[in-house]
């Protein structure tokens, strides 16, 4: 199985979790990754798009964010090049990009870009979510108040809601996204640590 991961996404999920952890030594960005995996594979598996180069996209999105995090128009293009030179699939690489279109240049127009697009920025939302909870338990969350907190502008201020509602031009309504995506973080709570 990981053999023909490796082919078809020029990476295996194992090397993708160590290049991420080099990278992102930051314990919150490991996590902003490992839950945008597992949301991108939940959509992949709904939509018919292959679960493993649409997961690895997610997990690698951020990587080169600690050099560009103050350089907006840069980031994406280095995690591109980091990723080219290990022979990465290009489809996971124009996805990675593209997530941060607005900054590039560029405009997402395939199902896949807006996937990575919106699953990221909805973690951002999930994870505020929790906290306000008085366990702080994602367990505890219902996709309900997700959508109900996105209407608040000033709950969750840094992300952006117009990103995440680009999950209805992939054909999954806001209230299906807040599930699929609430779920597939609730699976791996305990890398989480929610």
């Amino acid at each position: 199985m990981e053999n023909t991961v490796s082919k078809k996404c020029g990476i295996s999920r194992e090397e993708a979790v160590a290049l991420m952890k080099q990278y992102l030594p930051q314990d919150n960005l490991q996590k902003h990754s490992l839950a945008t995996e597992a949301i991108m594979r939940a959509l992949a598996r709904k939509l018919g798009h292959d679960e493993d180069i649409w997961g690895i996209a997610g997990l690698l999105h951020d990587l080169d964010y600690a050099d560009t995090k103050d350089r907006m128009d840069r980031h994406g293009l280095v995690t591109a090049e980091i990723l080219q030179e290990r022979g990465v699939n290009s489809e996971i690489i124009e996805a990675i990009k593209s997530h941060n279109a607005d900054n590039l240049g560029f405009t997402r127009s395939e199902a896949f870009q807006h996937a990575i697009t919106c699953a990221e920025c909805i973690t951002g939302m999930i994870v505020a979510t929790t906290l306000v909870y008085p366990d702080k338990k994602i367990a505890s969350v219902k996709p309900k108040s997700i959508t109900k907190r996105m209407k608040q502008k000033e709950f969750a201020r840094s992300v952006n809601r117009d990103y995440i509602r680009e999950c209805e031009q992939i054909g999954v309504p806001l209230p299906e996204f807040a599930v699929l995506s609430l779920e597939a973080m609730q699976g791996i709570s305990d890398e989480l640590g929610l």
